[in-house]
């Protein structure tokens, strides 16, 4: 299997916004719509494609919140498989791509993301991965889990 992850672009950009969760799903994350809106206003996020052999899989964003003091922190800010291809493995095969991916762009550093307490099987995903609780949420009421480099 070839596995790749795209940047959004104009070429690409119709056949991602096709991509779905499972309804019982969608309350865990934004659409892509309103992710791509997010990318447009800040510059920072790298919103990009999932696909396998050729075939788009998924959707994730991430970035780096740089704090004004030459510091900040690193975010994996959205995941989704759609879920015509979900319980085939992609999304941890793509989380473990977008870790080595984030921290090839940015260097060696923690790892952040957000998740609802609600939404177990990411969390398991998530923990599996060496993420765990930091005690904290953010804006939205999620717990943010980091990952240690």
């Amino acid at each position: 299997m070839e596995w790749e992850i795209c940047k959004v672009t104009s070429n690409n950009k119709e056949e991602l916004l096709s991509l779905r969760v499972a309804e019982e799903q969608m309350q865990f994350i934004e659409t892509i719509e309103e992710s791509l809106l997010e990318a447009a206003q800040w510059k920072e996020f790298r919103p990009v494609g999932l696909y396998v052999d050729g075939v788009p899989v998924g959707f994730a964003m991430y970035v780096f919140l740089g704090d004004g003091k030459g510091g900040g922190n690193l975010w994996i800010d959205r995941l989704l498989i759609d879920e015509n291809f979900q319980g085939r493995g992609y999304g941890r095969h793509f989380m473990e791509l977008l870790i080595q991916r984030v921290l090839d762009e940015y260097g060696e550093q923690p790892i952040y993301l957000s998740v609802y307490p609600e939404n177990t099987d990411a969390i398991r995903l998530y923990e599996k991965l060496g993420f765990v609780f930091i005690g904290e949420y953010d804006t939205k009421g999620e717990q943010i889990m980091r990952k240690s480099s």
